[in-house]
This record gives C-alpha cells, structure tokens and sequence, in this order.
C-alpha cells in the first residue's frame, strides 16, 4: 500500500502530558490524536512501544511483541475498578515534584509495578473469556515471553546467558515444566499486564480510526540479545552451541566515529530462517501489523547487506560486510502484508546495492532537512532533488530540534537554507523550514512535536552514542494549543496534504 500526499507529527508516546510521570494510552493519547485531527495531519509517528530496559532505549527490548507496561493508563484502571483513587494519589506524591517537562524513569519503575500487581489481583477474575481469547490470539509469543520475564525476575534480573540453570537456559523440556510450574503466579502476572495494554492500545486506535489518524509505528531491525525473542528461538540467530553469539552488530567506521559502532545485537541466521520461509519475519510483522497501520524499517540497508563483528570486540572496526537477504525476505513480507505501506529508514553512508533493493521493494525512502544544508556540497536531502515516493523528516528523534541545530549549525550551512527556502524574521527560522519540507513533492512529511513548538537543544528526544538524558522530554499540558492546531493546519492544507 502506498502513502498518498500526506503529513504527520513525530512524538513518543513517552512523551504524553500525563499527571502520572510518563504518557499513557488513555486520555492523553486521545488529547494527542484529537490535536493531530485538528491540525490536519494524517499520520501519528511513534517510537518503539515496547517494554524497555537499560538506558530506557525503546530500541532495546525484552520482546519484539510486548508492550510497554509503564504506558499503560493508570486512570482507565480506575475507572475499572482495578485501582483505587487512593493509590494514584500515593504514585503522584512519588512524582510531585519532579520536572514535569522530563521522565523521571526511576520513579516511574518505583512506583508503577506495584499498581500493576493490584490490578492484576483485582482483575484476574474479570472478563476471564476475553483474558482467554488474547492469551490464544497471542500464544505464539506471549506465553515465551510471560515465561521469559518470570524467569529474569526469578534469577535476580541478570541477562538470561548468565541464569545460573544451564537447563532453563538451553530450553530442556523438563526444565521448561517444572519453572512453568513453580512461577505460575508470575507467569500469570506478566500475561495480565499485556492484556491490559494491548486492550488500551486497541481502544486508542480505535479512536485513532474514528478521528481520521493512522499510526506510523518503527521497527528496529534487531532484537535484542536478553529478550525472549532470542531465548525462545535461538535457531533463527547465529549462535554458538552454548547460545551466544558467533557475530554481533554495529556500523564500521565512518567520517562520524572512527571506531564505528557497536550495537551487540545477535544478527541473523538467515539462511536457516529461508528453510522455513522466513516464518520469524512473517510473525513479526504480523504482530506489529496488530498496532500500527505503517511500519518504518529502522536500519533497512542491513537487509542489502550487515557489518559482523566477532564477539569479544572492543570496537566496530574489526568487522566484515555480509551479504543480506534482500529481495528473498523483502518479496515474502510485501507478499503477505499487501496491505501495510513501509518505510525504509535508509539514512547514513549507502552503497548502490541497497538504493537499489529498497527501489525493488517498492519503499520510500527518509529525507532529513536537517542534512539538506551543507554549503560545501549538493545533498540528495535539498527538497529539488526528492522523488515522490519519500518521507522527508525536518528530523528524525535522533537529530537535534531545528531550533538547537541553528544555534550550532556552521554560519555558511545557515546561509544557504535562508537562500534555498528564503527564511525571513516574520515566519521565522523554524517555520520557514517546516514550510521547506511541507511543501516538498514528498508524499509524506514527518515533524517533530518539539520543532512545531520551536524548542531548542533541551528538548532533543536522543543523542546517538551518549547513555543518560535521552528518552525524556514531555509535553507539557496546554502546549497542543487550539491556536498551534490551526496554525499546523493552514500549512498543511496550504500544501495539499490535509
């Protein structure tokens, strides 16, 4: 499925105004979807909504399915009857006062799961034939998962290469019954919970559907080592006969970092996975299709070909560039989903090879405003050069704001995108680009939330490389004006994507 000429906002959902320390599936993601109606904008782009551990990355999972206990709404469990009014009010006291403009991740984890318990114990009871209809709906990787989690907590939180039961760890049937048995109660938990978000999730898309927006959701092309994902399936990776990886991922060095970088993740046994099909891929596109109406392929040239680096490595720059699936894999999934657009995230220093895969896919490709203004060179990102069959992205969440970027862009760089777009003082700086983009021949155009709210460094989502301080920022209530709203949408209709 194709993206007609269209536009939309990026925002995590993270990143709601919520009065309980992080957004949340309820009230605040209808507020956003209703902002959104208003100002004109088709699409709502969002972050990777699974459960998140260290660093609070979305891109670094437990599971490849789940989804994110901490945005589940606290509110809508009360109105259920799961919480009490009482206990909000203990979890709000915990977060008073904090900066409301950030996340505040260790009170958000101190507080919440002792809610979700309550409500687990308040609701198991419940509604048990629709609890039983998601557990079979979800059976091919829920019960892993419950099973996964229970057993993190069991063995004190370690990665699970570390559980110190060898049987549990290779998966020895007996020992898969026998945990099964003893952490029925945890299991039984962490099933709950996903039942809980997946029916919020459904009841804001719903009102998504209702409202005119469809979401944009982003798919990291790897999973990570400790999820469930890896524990449950290690034959789909490239692992040893203890099942660790052989080789990890990462990008070789490049003019950004002399070291390259390296990200960890077990890469795939594809060759094995095209024995059966590609049945890994088909059922993880199937279980982001059930939350997102298009999906963004994050690191897409790693289907052309991926950088392995031996296990043990300091560094990215011993690797070796590996053939990739390309259109053997890339053929099955448009095969099975005809119905679901894609967008390849095909972003840094790229070979013809995956130019050329992502034109036979079909996909379009990601423009960055941000990268359209050096003045020593003629970017493939200045919006004369675009084909219609793109998204251009005034920044992506791992580009500073607009705003940040012109306070320490190179004097030259700002001269030439005040000729190209002839940026004047009445519009301003910011708006005259988001004009630049808005008005481009892209089929769709993606913004920040914070670029329409002309913020500055403070409020960047992600700093690729730095650990701390990403992942945070927050609206704050009352910024998704009614004033802001018709603002979007004037430009938006100005421009033939309303």
């Amino acid at each position: 499925m194709t993206i007609d000429r269209s536009s939309g906002i990026l925002l995590p959902i993270t990143a709601l105004p919520s009065p309980h320390g992080i957004g949340t599936l309820g009230k605040p993601a209808r507020d956003f979807i209703d902002f959104l109606a208003r100002a004109k904008q088709r699409w709502w782009q969002v972050l990777p909504v699974g459960p998140t551990a260290y660093g609070n990355s979305p891109y670094q999972s437990p599971s490849a399915y789940a989804g994110n206990p901490w945005l589940i709404d606290l509110d809508l469990l009360m109105e259920e009857g799961l919480l009490a009014k009482n206990d909000l009010k203990a979890c709000d006291k915990a977060l008073d006062t904090k900066n409301k403009a950030r996340v505040d991740y260790e009170a958000v984890k101190a507080s919440r799961p002792a809610l979700l318990r309550k409500a687990f114990e308040n609701g198991r009871g419940k509604d048990t034939e629709r609890q039983e209809a998601f557990r079979q709906q979800n059976a091919d990787w829920l019960e892993d998962y419950a099973l996964f989690m229970a057993l993190k907590a069991h063995f004190g939180d370690v990665s699970w290469q570390e559980w110190p039961d060898e049987a549990i760890r290779m998966r020895d049937g007996a020992a898969m019954a026998a945990y099964r048995e003893t952490l029925a109660e945890e299991i039984a938990y962490h099933r709950y919970v996903q039942y809980l978000f997946f029916t919020q999730w459904a009841a804001m898309k719903a009102h998504a559907q209702e409202k005119g927006v469809l979401i944009l959701g982003d798919l990291p092309i790897y999973v990570a080592l400790d999820s469930a994902d890896v524990w449950a399936a290690p034959q789909e990776f490239m692992l040893d006969e203890k099942n660790m990886p052989v080789e990890i991922s990462g990008v070789p060095p490049d003019y950004f970092s002399e070291e390259g970088q390296l990200w960890g993740n077990p890469l795939y046994n594809y060759e094995e996975q095209a024995k059966n099909g590609y049945g890994w891929w088909i059922r993880r596109i199937g279980g982001a299709q059930k939350l997102y109406d298009a999906i963004r392929i994050d690191h897409f040239r790693g289907f052309a070909s991926f950088w392995a680096v031996p296990r043990g490595e300091k560094t990215a720059k011993n690797g070796r560039w590996v053939k990739g699936p390309g259109m053997d894999l890339l053929r099955v999934l448009t095969g099975w989903f005809s119905g679901l657009s894609f967008v390849a995230e095909d972003l840094g220093i790229l070979t013809p090879d995956v130019t050329a895969l992502r034109e036979e896919a079909g996909f379009p490709g990601m423009k960055i405003l941000a990268f359209a203004f050096d003045a020593n060179d003629q970017s493939s990102y200045l919006p004369h050069r675009y084909e219609h069959n793109c998204v251009c992205y005034a920044g992506t969440h791992d580009n500073d704001t607009i705003l940040g970027w012109a306070k320490t862009a190179p004097k030259a760089d700002l001269d030439k995108a005040r000729a190209y777009l002839g940026l004047n003082e009445k519009e301003g700086l910011v708006w005259g680009i988001l004009r630049g983009g808005m008005s481009s021949v892209a089929n769709l155009f993606v913004a920040q939330m914070q670029d329409y709210l002309e913020l500055g460094a403070e409020a960047r989502m992600n700093t690729p490389g730095t650990v701390g301080g990403n992942w945070e920022w927050r609206l704050c209530p009352g910024q998704t004006s009614e004033a802001l709203a018709k603002k979007i949408a004037a430009m938006t209709e100005l421009y033939g994507r309303a």
